[in-house]
């Protein structure tokens, strides 16, 4: 088993309030989308703007922590 930890930043806007739910075990679950955004120049020299969507889930504690602060 490989001993390293991948981790990732993402900076963005939610594009919806997430929606929580809970599972029988009483665990909540979070499921939101983010968009992040990026600005470059072409070849042409013209801006261009690229968006791409990530679609999150957080489980526990983080959900309960999203469903309370985390709103569009």
């Amino acid at each position: 088993m490989a001993k390293s930890v991948n981790k990732v930043t993402l900076l963005g806007n939610v594009g919806k309030d997430p929606e929580v739910k809970f599972l029988p075990s009483g665990s909540a679950v979070a499921n939101l989308t983010l968009a992040t955004s990026e600005r470059f120049k072409d070849k042409g020299g013209e801006w261009q703007d690229r968006t791409e969507w990530h679609n999150l889930v957080a489980y526990q504690r983080t959900a309960e922590i999203i469903r309370d602060y985390v709103k569009k």
